[in-house]
């Protein structure tokens, strides 16, 4: 049963938590000021500044931050104040009926990537791909502006692809779900992917070699993920090497899968990363160069 999370309203508490890499105070300082000037009140989780070696803290302390977090009712939405690597480890001891019981507005990318799709799959909570904390501030703060027109308004929003590029032209409606390469591809034969039937898949990168793009996609092709999928739309790579060569091989790749295809979603490390909700059914149209939902994604 697919959970839509309450929309977020000025006033309402954002908290901050560090299930990944460790974050240092002056690199989410900005953001957490930038959210409290828009009226919002900021709870950092306890271990949230915490650091043993590439993660933010053990397992059970970055678990307990995510527990205490959805239990918070001062709580509405939750910011990850950053990426890096780490979520992977905690998806087999979360409690998901905590999750369940609490549906709240989770917000986060790169690494993130598990999390969100994780608790999709086991709560049927709908999350969002978005900026986190220490990002708040690119792109003149329209990233930011983005996440919260979605999660405050409900409206059924459109995201354009005005510089996109058709692989497959088609028109398809599915469920978003998608997310980092790399962690797309971890989380392939576990319990914590969804089936990818019916499902529009989005995918991003930064700093992998072209070598390991076509691995991880034909990768997800062999396996028949891909070929599952309702439509793919491919949003930055960042750092993979020159444009053209990155072209060949996401076609290489894709362009004789029976859906539509399309690249330039701005979704990802770039300077521009819109909040898309996985979970929520919506319409990809390489003829309008638009991926649209039909169904709100909070209440």
């Amino acid at each position: 049963m697919k959970i839509t999370p309450p929309r977020l309203e000025q006033g309402d508490g954002i908290g901050i938590i560090a299930p990944a890499g460790p974050v240092a105070e002056p690199e989410i300082q900005p953001g957490a000021d930038l959210l409290r000037s828009l009226g919002f009140k900021v709870f950092l989780s306890p271990h949230a500044l915490g650091k043993k070696g590439y993660l933010s803290g053990d397992d059970p302390v970055r678990l307990a931050d995510l527990h205490d977090m959805f239990r918070n009712d001062r709580v509405r939405a939750i910011l990850c104040a950053r990426g890096g690597y780490g979520t992977l480890r905690l998806l087999e001891n979360i409690d998901y009926e905590i999750i369940r019981e609490n549906p709240k507005i989770l917000v986060g990318y790169s690494d993130i990537t598990t999390l969100l799709i994780a608790l999709h799959k086991r709560t049927g909570l709908i999350t969002f791909h978005g900026p986190v904390l220490r990002d708040l501030r690119k792109n003149q703060h329209k990233n930011l502006e983005s996440l919260l027109h979605l999660v405050s308004s409900g409206e059924k929003l459109s995201f354009p692809l005005p510089d996109g590029k058709i692989i497959r032209p088609g028109k398809v409606t599915g469920v978003l779900l998608g997310g980092n390469l790399n962690l797309l591809c971890h989380l392939l034969g576990t319990s914590f992917m969804p089936s990818p039937k019916g499902k529009i898949l989005f995918i991003e990168e930064k700093g992998e070699p072209l070598y390991r793009i076509d691995r991880m996609l034909t990768h997800l092709k062999v396996s028949g993920f891909l070929r599952r999928c309702a439509g793919i739309a491919f949003g930055e790579f960042m750092e993979c090497g020159d444009r053209s060569s990155l072209t060949q091989v996401l076609q290489e790749r894709t362009s004789d899968l029976e859906v539509p295809v399309v690249m330039g979603l701005r979704v990802g490390h770039g300077k521009e990363n819109v909040t898309l909700p996985i979970g929520v059914r919506a319409s990809l149209d390489t003829k309008n160069m638009s991926l649209s939902m039909v169904e709100a994604c909070v209440r």
